[in-house]
């Protein structure tokens, strides 16, 4: 149940309940290093005076209660005002405070919020808490206090309520053109692949990789020769592309460590060839492994969570089939891609770029299906891997065959980047193949992960396009990465997206793996880029779901707030959640324990490594 639903109620029984203390200042908009142990005393000190006198943790807790509920109820009267766009963020907070001070919450996250916020009441030493933790408290509490202070995108309450009938609607509607002129100044800044001068800049870089390899535009254009000609280490890329001095560094080092790599001659042609270009950034992350994740994949390969991080060891119930719900089941007949995504949930599995070995013998793939045919409540398979797109069409199309004679599969959905980053892979004659076995009775459907704007290029629309006029659509899950994560940059991309015929369809979390913590972003960020930023796009743009990948438990969607629980904010600042399981009203089911990255940890980073201006992402506070 909401508390709110019973905090009036509760809130008869506490004396006092007065509006926030005068001469109390408004929250002001800080600086990512402003955040200090000095800094949290000083503006939440009085939030902080009432438990000097408290004698235990409990009843500590119970301060605390008490505070945040005669909080809320003071300020939230029926004398605000209709335009209070604050009372959901003190809706919020409130229920995030006090789901953060139970003792089941702090058993779980194995840290008491409620003992940090008594010993700095009473100044005693706490060594652990961060600069991010504080931040994390004082933007709490400033809600808490009906304080808050931030950067909306349109910087004035709207006018229209104060006419009627067609004037307000005029003033609505210009009020409309200032909004979407402040979006279009966000996404401005974003260079992408469909832009005529970038086009024209990849093929100059398109000519010269042509001309190191001595390919004839034929041969460029044929996917096989693409395939012969992947660059798996540093001396191929520097004959090639542009690498700087870390960049060459942690690709030899990967290599020496047998970690998976290689990228397409087609892909190379879709970065800058200019030292110090900013543009492709997330190109490069892409498949350009940074030094932590190389160190940590060498030291920790073999560990549980580098390996296996979903667990899909626990839900195969056969080699090559993994089934976490009870419709659909993945398969897993080719076990290799043309290029690596560094952050691949399935990177422990894949042992080299196109190794010859990565096809699974035909009697484990018959023996998969046959499974899946005894079977029947799945009535849907993911094909992936690897990337299925590089089977050759005869062997490709004796798979379909095979999945498409189960009389219970409604659906093959065929996971692939190879859009992206071998678009030639889709000739007239595949496209064919695969709308042969679409119908009335059964659908097929290309899922592939198209990561940036800058991705995007006139290739990747004609294969949409071949698809298309076989009746196939395509849709997009985007790993929503620290690369891709400014004001409106997968906005940006959505809208591109769907001007190619492409869905949008999941925005993935980055999972919570060591070795990819260069990519994770916070909670928060996702849910305000979902509530804001793509907000503000047609419906028929916007209609994906955020979602965090649960290991072994599958996606837990970050829309509703019921699927997970906020249990403490750590001292480093990162905020720890419970995610209850998908089926958690059908069968008993344990739930999973994980933190994100630190709020003040990712806004440094994008400031220092991106420019961006913090200001502009203040409300990410308070998005729980």
């Amino acid at each position: 149940m909401d508390p709110l639903q019973n905090y009036e109620k509760m809130a008869l029984g506490i004396k006092g309940v007065k509006p926030k203390p005068r001469g109390y200042s408004k929250g002001r908009l800080l600086e990512v290093d402003d955040y200090s142990r000095d800094l949290f005393l000083e503006e939440c000190g009085g939030f902080l005076y009432d438990l000097k006198g408290c004698k235990t943790l409990a009843g500590t807790r119970e301060v605390l209660r008490e505070k945040a509920i005669r909080l809320f109820v003071a300020n939230s009267t029926e004398e605000k005002k209709p335009w209070d766009r604050f009372f959901t963020r003190r809706r919020d907070s409130v229920n995030a405070f006090m789901s953060m001070l139970s003792r089941r919450a702090e058993n779980l996250a194995g840290f008491s919020l409620t003992q940090a916020l008594w010993d700095l009441a009473r100044e005693l030493p706490r060594k652990d808490l961060q600069p991010g933790f504080y931040a994390e408290m004082i933007h709490l509490i400033w809600a808490l206090e009906d304080r808050t202070a931030d950067k909306p995108l349109l910087a004035r309450k709207s006018q229209a309520g104060r006419y009627n009938g067609r004037e307000a609607a005029i003033v609505r509607s210009d009020e409309l053109d200032a909004l979407w002129m402040r979006v279009e100044h966000f996404m401005d800044r974003y260079s992408h692949g469909l832009h005529r001068e970038i086009i024209a800049e990849r093929g100059v870089n398109k000519e010269r990789i042509s001309a190191e390899l001595k390919a004839t535009d034929k041969e460029w254009n044929d996917w096989k020769w693409q395939t012969l000609n992947v660059a798996k280490d540093a001396d191929a890329l520097k004959n090639l592309i542009y690498l700087s001095e870390s960049e060459e560094l942690n690709i030899r080092k990967a290599r020496n460590a047998r970690l998976p790599f290689g990228v397409t001659p087609f892909y190379l042609s879709l970065m800058d060839s200019i030292p110090g270009s900013v543009r492709d950034k997330s190109l490069r992350y892409q498949v350009f492994p940074p030094s932590r994740y190389v160190n940590t994949m060498a030291d920790n390969r073999n560990s549980q969570e580098t390996s296996d991080f979903m667990g899909e060891v626990d839900t195969s119930p056969i080699d090559l089939v993994t089934r976490r719900y009870p419709g659909i089941v993945i398969l897993k007949p080719y076990n290799t891609c043309p290029q690596i995504c560094v952050y691949c949930q399935r990177n422990w599995e894949i042992d080299e770029v196109l190794d010859p070995d990565a096809m699974a013998s035909w009697e484990k793939i018959e023996a998969a299906v046959e499974w899946i045919g005894e079977h029947p409540a799945v009535h849907e398979i993911l094909i992936t891997g690897g990337d299925p797109m590089l089977l050759d069409d005869e062997v490709l199309e004796c798979l379909l065959e095979m999945v498409c004679s189960l009389p219970s599969i409604h659906r093959v959905r065929i996971g692939t980047r190879t859009p992206v980053t071998l678009p030639m892979r889709f000739t007239e004659k595949v496209a064919a193949i695969l709308g042969r076995f679409q119908n009335q009775e059964r659908e097929i459907v290309l899922v592939t992960h198209v990561q940036h704007p800058y991705e995007l290029n006139p290739a990747m629309a004609l294969a949409v396009k071949r698809l298309r006029v076989h009746g196939i659509s395509t849709y997009n899950q985007q790993v929503f990465t620290f690369y891709s994560s400014r004001r409106f940059e997968t906005a940006l991309l959505r809208r591109l997206l769907r001007r190619i015929g492409i869905e949008p369809y999941y925005t993935f979390l980055p999972k919570g793996k060591s070795e990819t913590a260069d990519y994770r972003v916070p909670i928060s960020r996702l849910l305000q880029e979902e509530n804001e930023e793509a907000r503000l796009l047609p419906g028929l743009t916007r209609t994906d779901e955020a979602v965090y990948n649960v290991p072994r438990l599958g996606k837990n969607y970050l829309r509703a707030k019921q699927n997970r629980d906020l249990l403490s904010i750590l001292p480093d600042g990162s905020r720890i959640y419970e995610f209850h399981p998908w089926e958690k009203n059908i069968v008993e089911q344990a739930s999973y324990v994980g933190d994100t990255v630190p709020i003040l940890e990712y806004l440094k980073r994008l400031k220092e490594e991106r420019g961006e201006a913090c200001s502009d992402y203040e409300s990410i506070w308070y998005y729980f």
